[in-house]
């Protein structure tokens, strides 16, 4: 069974912070990029940031839109993904989804290594 579960989202005001979890089961955690995308309504989903996997150094990229704002990280041990949000604004409302990807660029079909969680509402308003 894969699975991943976000949690911590809800209601903050503008300028106010959060922190997003994605718990990950069934599947080799370390070896899998991990992403974050968000999407709002009339919007298309947006990638806004990516943790590589440990082959890949584990290293960290955004989003110009949130760029300097957010910090996405990732606890092997612990299958989970974070997303710390600071200064939000209210344009960061939007449905959160947690992704994760195997990390094989030999692989020509991903679908099977693929996993989305069914999102988490942050609401960003004052």
């Amino acid at each position: 069974q894969v699975q991943l579960v976000e949690s911590g989202g809800g209601l903050v005001q503008p300028g106010g912070s959060l922190r997003l979890s994605c718990v990950a089961s069934g599947f080799t955690f370390n070896q899998y990029d991990m992403m974050w995308y968000r999407q709002s309504p009339g919007k298309e989903r947006e990638l806004i940031a990516v943790i590589r996997s440990d082959n890949s150094g584990g290293v960290a990229k955004y989003a110009g839109s949130v760029q300097g704002r957010f910090e996405i990280s990732r606890d092997n041990g612990k299958n989970t993904m974070f997303l710390q949000m600071n200064d939000l604004k209210p344009e960061d409302t939007a449905v959160y989804y947690c992704n994760a990807e195997c990390d094989d660029d030999d692989i020509l079909d991903h679908s099977t290594c693929e996993h989305w969680g069914q999102g988490i509402l942050v609401n960003v308003s004052s």
